[in-house]
């Protein structure tokens, strides 16, 4: 379900419904062309989402871009799967080109459970170890031959300062709303915290859309589309989005991320909050509020870990 910030040109997405769903899965997946198609709620930005039947999915690309996660996806997943703690979605079929849809698709196995958010998790702490177990043992399998940072994912995994440019114009747009001499240390800070270069698999995209709930609990992790293999600071940005306090600290302390990677991380989480911010910038809507929360959430976790260097109230 990424929703991948742009502050720059936004990719000419097309419109899929139900009805074109069923006819690519009629013609090339005829033994399934009698299960009910129906759109996912909330399904998503990178791709359009449906059920097919109850036990299964329906992912289509909604942009060139964005298609060139697919066979990334089929290649990958079916590996990464049965060495993860949580399950995952397992492609099924790819999908074609066809009745007028441009990009390669996907069929998956369905993963039950409700989007995570704050007031659902029942144990804050609890949902935190379990996350950074999940991706402990990511970072834990062999990255030989994964996919490297690139157009497929968005540069994840790679050096911040790919967003340098989209910061500097969100800065600027939030110039006299936020206090942005904070957040340009802040940046600053995470582009010199530097890394050794061991590459690991990362998701790229732990957001609370992506982690499913069960009872409360952390239940699958969904959403592969931007993984691949590099830096695994992109991981780190659910810290400061949605964890509690205490959260983040256990976060921190079962993965054992140190001081560099934790720079880089919060460096991710404000690049993502910055772009919400500027695209928000004098609403007061519930999407603005979210943002300047997180956007605090970061400026106080940085001054309370003691990284302020230049920034005088």
């Amino acid at each position: 379900m990424s929703n991948t910030p742009h502050l720059g040109p936004v990719p000419q997405r097309i419109t899929v419904d139900a009805e074109l769903v069923r006819r690519l899965v009629a013609h090339q997946f005829p033994r399934w062309a009698h299960l009910p198609v129906a759109p996912v709620a909330d399904g998503g930005w990178d791709n359009w989402t449906f059920h097919l039947g109850p036990g299964m999915s329906v992912r289509l690309p909604s942009a060139a871009e964005y298609a060139l996660a697919v066979d990334k996806e089929h290649r990958w997943l079916p590996e990464l799967a049965p060495r993860l703690p949580l399950p995952i979605p397992v492609p099924l079929a790819k999908g074609e080109p066809g009745e007028g849809y441009p990009y390669p698709w996907s069929v998956y196995s369905w993963l039950g459970g409700e989007p995570a958010s704050a007031d659902r998790i029942a144990d804050p702490v609890r949902f935190a170890i379990d996350l950074a177990e999940f991706l402990s043992a990511l970072q834990r399998i062999d990255p030989t031959g994964g996919p490297l940072p690139g157009q497929h994912n968005w540069y994840r995994g790679g050096t911040l300062r790919t967003y340098h440019r989209d910061v500097q114009r969100a800065l600027a747009a939030l110039d006299g709303h936020v206090d942005v001499g904070l957040a340009r240390e802040i940046w600053t800070d995470a582009l010199d915290a530097s890394w050794d270069g061991t590459q690991t698999w990362f998701h790229g995209d732990v957001a609370q859309g992506n982690l499913l709930l069960d009872d409360g609990k952390l239940a699958a992790v969904i959403d592969f589309g931007t993984c691949g293999v590099g830096d695994p600071a992109c991981d780190m940005a659910i810290a400061w989005t949605l964890l509690t306090t205490e959260g983040r600290q256990a976060f921190r302390e079962r993965l054992a991320v140190d001081e560099g990677t934790w720079a880089r991380g919060r460096g991710w989480a404000l690049w993502k909050t910055l772009a919400a911010c500027a695209r928000t910038v004098g609403q007061s809507d519930e999407p603005a509020a979210v943002a300047l929360r997180v956007l605090g959430v970061i400026f106080d976790e940085y001054v309370a870990d003691g990284r302020r260097r230049q920034y005088q109230p």
